[in-house]
């Protein structure tokens, strides 16, 4: 492909992530692969550099453009040089015409920056969407880290976490004989520190009510060994699904899986009531922690989704509260950064539950904010977190 033809192909797949960011679509990095699947014809230095075009473009602006070109025309202001290939040949884009409107070059949405913790400052909302390093999580069920680190050119020990490493961005992980053995896991450390936070062991009875495809309860099963009790639940079939062969592959086979029905999820965990060690809730949540891994999420959300989204943490930490045992623990995490999301959330949770106290994180990262912790992308060099640890007396 020719320099106008990329920039071309990128204005083509702004299109389409604007597109989907407004009707709720695929995310950016599926509408990229689809994209290539039907272009065999673009080799690979093509499609990354056509990728980091849209990458970038989706990282200067941060209200959702108007056009994919509009997007492009915004990056001409960190990239001048691209605006040689608006030269109206047949496969690039047409030339740029007085009065166009680029998109501004605003990183956080205007309506949601006073929602963001103060800690958030213009440093912290650079590295919000710089690009993330590949974290990963050596499973200590099947090897060691200093095993795995040397069959890993370029990894680097993460010292606040014993199985993380970190490689660089773009490494070919699933390539490595590491990845084929289920030695690995990806897991970007913020995700591992909330793991580790909640201090599973051999033997406990361990629940993760927002389990998703299994991130976190397959580094819980690796804390406990093997032994216990650990499910995973959630009320997204799909999601569960994705959990059986990746626990297959880890030897964690004792993970046992739940699917809830969605505002019935009491009928199905009944029977555990006051019987869990721990209970994480890594609730569904704003993103706004993961936006250097997937800025145009920033295009998708709205003050309505955030209020529904609050309501809905509340109302799971209401069903998580009776699963926990006497002395146990309900670990509370949100990979966001909004005050209405963290330390308000707990606060709520402290007043409409007598008996429960939050107790100190620890750990050798974050900063404390409210009566949880707060991870950042500066700070601390992992994707946004909130989290809490919250006991039942």
């Amino acid at each position: 492909m020719i320099p106008a033809a990329r920039v071309q192909a990128a204005i083509d797949l702004l299109d389409e992530v604007v597109l989907s960011a407004r009707d709720g679509g695929p995310a950016a990095d599926t509408l990229i692969a689809r994209y290539f699947k039907t272009r065999r014809y673009a080799g690979s230095k093509d499609r990354r550099a056509v990728r980091d075009l849209v990458y970038d473009a989706i990282r200067r602006a941060g209200e959702r453009p108007e056009s994919g070109r509009a997007a492009m025309l915004g990056l001409l202001q960190d990239q001048p040089d691209l605006a040689a290939h608006f030269d109206g040949s047949p496969h690039g884009p047409a030339a740029i015409v007085e009065g166009e409107k680029p998109t501004n070059g605003r990183l956080v949405p205007r309506w949601i920056a006073p929602l963001l913790s103060d800690l958030i400052d213009a440093r912290e909302r650079t590295a919000l969407l710089a690009r993330a390093p590949l974290d990963v999580r050596v499973n200590r069920l099947k090897a060691t880290r200093d095993e795995v680190a040397g069959m890993l050119s370029d990894a680097t020990v993460i010292d606040s976490l014993p199985d993380a490493l970190r490689l660089p961005e773009g490494y070919p992980l699933e390539k490595s004989d590491a990845w084929d053995q289920g030695l690995v896991e990806v897991q970007d450390a913020g995700s591992q520190i909330i793991a580790a936070t909640c201090g599973a062991q051999p033997g406990m009875t361990v629940i993760d009510l927002c389990a998703g495809a299994g991130g976190k309860t397959l580094a819980l099963a690796a804390a406990m060994e093997g032994q216990g009790t650990l499910i995973a639940a959630d009320t997204v079939r799909s999601r569960l699904q994705r959990l059986t062969p990746r626990a297959e592959r880890a030897g964690a086979g004792f993970i046992e899986t739940l699917l809830l029905d969605q505002g019935r999820e009491g009928a199905a965990l009944g029977s555990y009531e006051g019987k869990a060690d721990i209970v994480l809730v890594d609730a569904p949540c704003s993103g706004t922690g993961t936006w250097r891994r997937n800025p145009e999420a920033r295009w998708r959300l709205t003050p309505d989704r955030l209020t529904r989204l609050t309501v809905e943490q509340a109302r799971i930490l209401d069903i998580a509260a009776p699963l926990v045992r006497d002395g146990g623990r309900l670990v509370y995490a949100v990979c966001a950064l909004t005050d209405r999301e963290g330390r308000n959330q707990v606060d709520a949770f402290l007043k409409r539950h007598p008996g429960w106290t939050a107790v100190p994180v620890g750990g050798a990262v974050g900063r404390v904010w409210g009566m949880g912790q707060l991870l950042t992308p500066h700070h601390d060099g992992t994707d946004g977190f909130f989290l809490a640890v919250l006991e039942k007396s």
